[in-house]
């Protein structure tokens, strides 16, 4: 289908009154509209080079069979839908048309407007085809890739996202910084909780709450009635009603302003949604998940996020780590990715990483977390033509963070000949991350590098409160 057109319709009949009629009409409708009245031999292979989406094919085409044109459509597996022309309105002609696989028949003289809905319907049906197909292609991918690591956060991880999925919980929040995953997770979660019934064929509909302003945001949650403001010119169905059965995942709840998160409140309670403008409350079946970046009990604590929400949120909670608490993970993920990313690409090029590259990806702070890491290794498969990934195929911001140096030569802690401590360096720096941030622990946490929640142990640890 061209740009601006309809849609490519090809005429074959023997009457250049018909082809003519229906030219002019069809072209005049929108239509792109090639034709041939009197050379059928080798007609198939005319039509084929030019792709249309329909064929209107008539049945006697002087001494050859139309229904034999049709045959042979089929037996070459043609992409394009047939509709017989006939002149005979015997029901029988209609079906045996059909059985070989014609999508329609018209009987002449034609109803013109007839033939404008039968191409429009045809045309229609296969775009929605076309689309049914590309999603079920991007389900299947989304949904057969598992939570990647062998780290004992990861297991964990595993462990508890599938005693989740199993008990179909209705209500679940995901805490990580961002590129770690907490995406996957949720789509981890769902796929675990419809394996039954196939989680490719139930709604999975994801939002980011920092996307949207909030009158949109809350439009596109709960819907609205016709009439509701000024552009409601029709009822509309909001996200918790399209994801009946399924999952709702809102992405960055912890930007959400405090007026939405209390009907959002609500409807964790409840378990129904009015619409915009409406009065009617419509029950939900559907299992939230939200996932966040923030700390959202800092965020209770300024009065940013309602307590409320956050103790009906975090009954079950998973918190998905950054990846440099889990060295060996990268590796494990970059011949994952590699191996992804040689088939999309459909190269076998590069075939691994040198013990250096290993090195050096290991002691890498990975600051982008999981979704840096899919970068550098798409880019390697596109643009590097090694078999082995050596340090100088790598980004080189990489190359100061090596296990050998430990951390950029600018930054290194020079060990005394007499030896330190380590339990005393490390709460006198969590000391100084803390009063740098006047006692932030987010902030802190990220000035050492290490999640929230690691803050959280080495602090009560070291009994710094």
């Amino acid at each position: 289908m061209t740009g601006g057109s309809k849609g490519k319709v090809f005429l074959v009949d023997d009457d250049d009154v018909i082809v003519a009629m229906l030219g002019r009409t069809l072209k005049k409708d929108g239509y792109d509209v090639d034709s041939e009245s009197r050379r059928f031999s080798g007609i198939v292979d005319r039509f084929r080079s030019w792709d249309p989406d329909i064929v209107l094919l008539d049945i006697k085409l002087g001494e050859l069979s139309g229904l034999d044109v049709l045959a042979e459509i089929k037996d070459r597996k043609v992409n394009t839908q047939v509709v017989m022309l006939t002149s005979d309105d015997n029901v029988e002609t209609g079906v045996r048309c059909m059985k070989l696989g014609a999508s329609d028949y018209l009987t002449k003289p034609f109803n013109i407007d007839e033939v404008k809905i039968v191409i429009s319907n045809i045309i229609e049906k296969g775009r929605l085809r076309n689309e049914v197909d590309y999603l079920r292609g991007v389900y299947s991918e989304v949904f057969r890739t598992e939570i990647i690591g062998e780290s004992a956060a990861i297991k964990a991880l595993r462990e508890n996202a599938a005693k989740i999925a199993s008990a179909k919980v209705p209500t679940i929040l995901i805490t990580g910084e961002s590129g770690t995953g907490k995406e996957l997770v949720a789509r981890y979660i769902h796929k675990g909780m419809h394996n039954d019934s196939g989680s490719g064929c139930v709604p999975f509909i994801a939002i980011n709450c920092t996307a949207l302003p909030e009158s949109l945001l809350e439009s596109e949650l709960f819907g609205y009635e016709k009439g509701a403001f000024t552009d409601a010119k029709t009822d509309k169905k909001g996200i918790f009603e399209l994801a009946h059965t399924g999952t709702i995942l809102l992405d960055e709840i912890g930007d959400m302003k405090p007026s939405l998160q209390s009907k959002l409140l609500r409807v964790l309670e409840e378990r129904s949604i009015r619409r915009i403008g409406g009065y009617e409350e419509i029950p939900i079946e559907v299992t939230v998940i939200a996932t966040t970046n923030r700390d959202l009990s800092e965020a209770v604590e300024k009065g940013d996020f309602r307590k409320d929400l956050f103790y009906r949120l975090n009954v079950f909670s998973l918190h998905m780590p950054p990846l440099r608490e889990r060295a060996d993970d990268s590796l494990i993920l970059s011949e994952y990715f590699l191996g992804h990313f040689a088939e999309k690409y459909k190269t076998r090029k590069v075939k691994g990483f040198s013990p250096e590259a290993e090195k050096v990806m290991r002691g890498y702070g990975w600051p982008g977390n999981v979704r840096e890491l899919k970068n550098v290794i798409e880019r390697i498969v596109v643009l590097e033509n090694a078999e082995i990934i050596t340090p100088e195929h790598l980004p080189k911001e990489m190359s100061g963070w090596s296990v050998d140096q430990g951390l950029p030569a600018a930054n290194r802690f020079l060990l005394p000949d007499s030896g330190i401590s380590l339990d005393d360096i490390e709460k006198d720096l969590i000391m100084q991350a803390l009063e740098k941030t006047n006692h932030n622990k987010t902030h802190a946490a990220k000035l050492l590098r290490v999640s929230y929640d690691s803050l959280r142990y080495q602090v009560k640890k070291f009994g710094i409160e």
